[in-house]
Parts: structure tokens; C-alpha cells; sequence
């Protein structure tokens, strides 16, 4: 029935892990999409005392967000931005090298081989879902050297794919989002939204794409995309008198970093097929509740996908692939300084719904 299966696929891919610092669970589940377009990483060793986690929502096929979960933290940590102990900055590039590793012969050849089909006028590919995890060589980088083919001039994917991901530092927490994923922390059972939804009838996001040559009709960029940021979606990054951040639509991540405290109890990375059921602060209670008699973070996420999978697909919502990454800090965090307090940190509780605010913690 169209986009949507008869039955749901109700089989989830659930992991956990741990280091002395934190622990996670993760889970994923297909459910009603005819495909499974979302990726995930959770690399707890980025670095001797780094961890990286994300979450991809691909659209138009799944190819986009397995590049990006291959290859993202990759990036993050080879950026001479890292080595200068900048992680915003290095995180900011990293969203733009996607869009840049995925061109050419080389690009072309990498999402091949990640994909088991392409379309080569519309740079559609779509294959099996594939996830990185510590252990598995996922932070070696690669040079990326310059290929000669047939594809020498492959512009990249018209798909595409949303990132939200987090890295951990210490006791400094960095979240970059480009799309509508996100990134929520619990501190003192009170969700704060760390990511803002980049859709296309925010004020800021409508000035670009119309100043692009864009245009947003039924809420969709051209007519056709439910968002105003992504990797890949090539076909609106065209114009070669403009810069990457002001595209049509654009890889450009907002970036906050916050200073995490005794108080935090948690962190949530989701992608939107969670956020399109529950709020911030519904998600933060459920897993509340479910910590008190579940230790497994994994079995807690997947008892948020069993809750927000719809009976039917007759409304829509909870018919999305779903893929969640949940996060507990080790207490105490070390710290010398005093516990940076909310209102230092100028965070804001998420609103009911579809408010959305823009992260209040530091930019």
C-alpha cells in the first residue's frame, strides 16, 4: 500500500555499551516503512576521552545516512580543528565534507558500494542499513584521494539524510543538527531540547530558501522536501554563486555546547519518527518511569518503539522507521569548577509541541 507495508516490520536492532564514563542503549525498528532509511553510530572511544553518538534519517532511499554514519565521526576527527581542541568548528566541517566525499568518481564508487542499486541520472541508491560501533576500525580516517572515471562528474545524491549527533567530552557535551532529528537532555526530570527542527516555514529558514531561488508550497522546499537541512539533497545545492550555508537547503548544523552537571540524568538522540508521537517532556517521563524497573537502556528504547508505533497507517504518525540513542552519564562528573546552573547555562525547558525553540544553551 504505496510507501506503507501491510504488516508492520516490528524486529529491532538494539544494542549497548559502556565505558568508565558513560553508558548507552539503542534501538531501531523499521515498522511500517517498505524500506528502512534511518543509520545510526555509537562510537564510545572517538578518542581516549571523547565519545560520539548519531543518529541519520535518510529520505528519497538509505544510502545518504549510511555514508554519514560510516563516515561523519571519521571526519570530526580528522579535522585539524579537533587536533586545536575545537570540536564545534570540526563538527561544522565534517557536515559540509559529506556533501563533499559523496561527489565524483570516488563519491559515485562509496555509495555503490554501500548501496546495492543507483540510479545514475537521479543519484538514487538504496541498499542495507549498515551501523559503525567501537571496535570495528569506525574512527580510522581515510584520505579520500582523488579518483578518475566515468563518474569523474557525479554532482552526488539527490537523496539525502538528516543528522543529529552528539559528542562527549569530558564533562563538555557538543551537539550538531542539521534536519529534524534531535537531541534532548533530562536535568532533574525536566527535558531541555539541545537541537532545533530545521523545517522550511521557520523565519530564518524561509529567508534562505527564498533568497536562493527556492520556494516552500504545502510546507515542503520546492514543493517536495519536509525539511530546510540535510546532507545530500544535492538537486538544492546548485546555485555556484552561493556558499554552502546559504543553499537552498544546507548541510550547515546549528552546533551548542553545554556544560554537563551532577543533574543531568540522561541524553536522547532520536530521529523523527519518535518526536513526530511523543514531546520532549512526554519522551523524558516515559523513560523516567521505565528506569524504574529497567537497567538495560537498550530495552528501554525499545519499549519507546513499541509505544509509538501506530495500529494502522490510517493517521500517519508512528508509521515512520524509528531509531532512538539513549545516554546515562557516570556520576559523579569530575569537575574543580562549581555546577554550572541552568540559568548560567541559559537553557529553557522544550515547550509543548510544536514550538520548537531555538537551543538555549551556548552557541
Amino acid at each position: 500500500m504505496g510507501i506503507y507495508l501491510s504488516t508492520p516490520k516490528t524486529e529491532k536492532f538494539s544494542e549497548d555499551g559502556e565505558n568508565d564514563k558513560l553508558r548507552y542503549g539503542l534501538s531501531s525498528m523499521q515498522g511500517w516503512r517498505a524500506s528502512m532509511e534511518d543509520a545510526h553510530a555509537a562510537i564510545l572511544d572517538l578518542d581516549d576521552n571523547t565519545s560520539f553518538l548519531g543518529v541519520y534519517d535518510g529520505h528519497g532511499g538509505k544510502v545518504v545516512s549510511k555514508f554519514c554514519a560510516k563516515y561523519l565521526h571519521q571526519q570530526v576527527l580528522s579535522n585539524e580543528a579537533y587536533a586545536a581542541g575545537d570540536v564545534g568548528t570540526s563538527l561544522q566541517k565534517a557536515f559540509f565534507r559529506m556533501d563533499e566525499m559523496m561527489q565524483g568518481q570516488r563519491g559515485w564508487r562509496e555509495l555503490a558500494v554501500l548501496g546495492d542499486k543507483i540510479n545514475k541520472f537521479s543519484g538514487m541508491i538504496e541498499g542495507l542499513i549498515w551501523s559503525p560501533r567501537s571496535g570495528d576500525n569506525a574512527n580510522k580516517p581515510d584520505a579520500w584521494a582523488f579518483e578518475e572515471g566515468p563518474h569523474s562528474d557525479f554532482a552526488g545524491p539527490n537523496s539525502g539524510s538528516t543528522a543529529c549527533v552528539a559528542v562527549i567530552r569530558d564533562k563538555q557535551l557538543f551537539v550538531a543538527n542539521a534536519g529534524d532529528s534531535r537531541c534532548v537532555i533530562s536535568r532533574k526530570n525536566q527535558a531541555y531540547n539541545l537541537s532545533r527542527d530545521h523545517k522550511p516555514d521557520l523565519e530564518a529558514e524561509k529567508e534562505r530558501i527564498l533568497k536562493a531561488g527556492g520556494f516552500i508550497h504545502a510546507g515542503r522546499v520546492n514543493g517536495s522536501l519536509n525539511l530546510s537541512r540535510a546532507i545530500g539533497d544535492m538537486e538544492f545545492k546548485q546555485n555556484k554563486f552561493l556558499s554552502f550555508e546559504k543553499q537552498i537547503v544546507t548541510a550547515s548544523p546549528d552546533v551548542n555546547t553545554v556544560e554537563l552537571c551532577d543533574d543531568d540524568d540522561f541524553l536522547v538522540l532520536a530521529c523523527d519518527g519518535i518526536w513526530d508521537c511523543m514531546t520532549s517532556q512526554q519522551l523524558v517521563d516515559f523513560i523516567h518511569e521505565q528506569l524504574n524497573s529497567e537497567t538495560k537502556l537498550s530495552v528501554v528504547c525499545e519499549k519507546v518503539l513499541d509505544r509509538c508505533l501506530a495500529p494502522n497507517t490510517a493517521g500517519g504518525e508512528g508509521c515512520d522507521n524509528m531509531t532512538m540513542i539513549l545516554v546515562q552519564f557516570k556520576k559523579p562528573i569530575q569537575s574543580t569548577e562549581p555546577t554550572t546552573s541552568e540559568t548560567e547555562l541559559k537553557l529553557e525547558p522544550s515547550q509543548a509541541e510544536a514550538n520548537h525553540d531555538e537551543p538555549s544553551s551556548s552557541n
